[in-house]
């Protein structure tokens, strides 16, 4: 028999997504565009498919000519941005959406975990829920009494298992479903996201979970974010970007892969604007004040940031710095420090930020810019921002190269020197606080 059990052949997904327009129209033409609108609904519910709102329509692939196989036993990441067309995949593989294009085979029985909750009736007891999940998964009710005292003992919630879980927590629910999807036995096992919700203690013993059921020859398809969890659980990863495959290799290469991506499109991209701060360019300096992207650990880290503002007063500077595995190293934040405040006069700035010495583990890192409004609410946010390069690490001139995987934990950034603003230009941003704020 094949080792071989997911198999994609030219897999691709098509939504048909609606556009709203905006008018300046007469009456008359205003009148025309609903009557359109509706002729067009008419016949899409006519044809069998689905309405789609807005005054024109277009056809959006999630997913395009994806080919893969995975063998039994292997544990995969699936890794991409935010809108790359992961969970549309784990979607299609758990048999949730039809494919538009091309064809998937599975040979074993699956269980996903897509999102908190899923396949939980809120109205039904955690116990009647474990159960529940195992019928859908075609298991008996005696191969789930074999396991419900290991699924209870994991999640947690033992003293609410009788319980309906729409009284349970958003932490309560994600516990009980990762015990389901992970102990009922299966041969496949997707799950998107899970560390995203839960305390440290809770996605401590998930990674523990997910490295038995791997020991075990199960095979995994495992999506996420936390860069440090995929090079820790898998030996495989598939990089999506607009949904097509980039890369499929080694975990180590293609977590390289993924975050030279994020890297190169830091400059190409639109950064988008905020509401009354826009962040327009970044750079890490040298000692010489020339654009860089190395650092050399134990010397001060200088940033010029230039930004727009409308004047708006309340607006402070946050800054976050993460390593190649997207995890926090240091952060400064106007909400626990004093603050640094945009300047109150409408116009564009460069912004320069000195901060202390670090002696940084060799690796990429990068920094994420942020404004807030009244310490309270976001108003512009660009992560990436700032990508460099710590080519080695031995404080005190030693021949040992202190690397990340060493470990590295968050810390405060503290200023080596107060932070400037020098007006270069006017603004082009909007007034008035972010959205929502008030």
């Amino acid at each position: 028999m094949s080792d071989v059990v997911i198999r994609a052949d030219k897999l691709g997904k098509k939504f048909i997504i609606g556009h709203q327009l905006q008018y300046d129209a007469v009456l008359a033409e205003a009148l025309m565009r609903r009557a359109r609108n509706f002729v067009r609904k008419g016949l899409d519910v006519l044809r069998g498919r689905a309405v789609v709102e807005g005054d024109v329509v277009e056809e959006f692939w999630a997913l395009r000519d994806v080919d893969f196989e995975i063998r039994r036993g292997e544990v995969v990441a699936i890794i991409g941005r935010n809108g790359a067309g992961k969970t549309t995949l784990l979607k299609i593989l758990s048999r949730i959406l039809e494919p538009t294009a091309g064809r998937v085979e599975i040979a074993g029985r699956v269980a996903s975990l897509l999102e908190v909750g899923t396949g939980f009736h809120p109205e039904l007891t955690g116990r009647e829920n474990i159960f529940l999940n195992g019928a859908i998964l075609g298991m008996t009710q005696a191969e789930v009494k074999a396991r419900f005292d290991q699924i209870v003992d994991f999640s947690g919630v033992e003293k609410f298992i009788d319980t309906p879980i729409k009284r349970y927590s958003i932490g309560m629910y994600a516990r009980l479903a990762f015990a389901v999807a992970a102990h009922l036995e299966t041969e496949i096992l997707f799950v998107d996201e899970v560390l995203a919700v839960g305390d440290a203690e809770f996605q401590k013993r998930c990674l523990d979970r997910m490295s038995e059921v791997a020991s075990a020859g199960r095979t995994v398809l495992f999506v996420s974010h936390n860069l440090a969890a995929i090079s820790a659980l898998t030996h495989r990863g598939i990089v999506l970007k607009e949904g097509r495959v980039i890369f499929d290799g080694p975990t180590e290469a293609a977590v390289a892969h993924y975050s030279d991506s994020l890297s190169k499109g830091r400059k190409d991209r639109n950064w988008g604007k905020g509401k009354a701060t826009t962040f327009v360019s970044a750079d890490l300096l040298d000692e010489n004040g020339a654009p860089t992207d190395t650092y050399e650990p134990g010397t001060p880290l200088v940033l010029r940031i230039e930004l727009e503002t409308s004047g708006m007063p309340g607006m402070t500077l946050e800054l976050t710095l993460r390593d190649s595995n997207n995890l926090p190293v240091a952060f400064y934040s106007s909400q626990v420090f004093s603050q640094v405040e945009v300047p109150h006069e409408p116009g564009r700035y460069v912004c320069t930020v000195r901060l202390k010495p670090y002696f940084l583990a060799s690796g990429g890192y990068s920094f994420d810019l942020g404004t807030n409004y009244m310490t309270i609410m976001s108003d512009h946010d660009v992560d990436n921002a700032v990508a460099f390069h710590v080519a080695a690490s031995n404080p005190g001139g030693g021949t040992f190269d202190f690397k990340q995987d060493y470990g590295l934990g968050a810390h405060a950034m503290l200023l080596d020197a107060p932070v400037t603003f020098e007006r270069i230009g006017n603004a082009s941003v909007g007034d008035g606080p972010p959205a929502g704020s008030g």
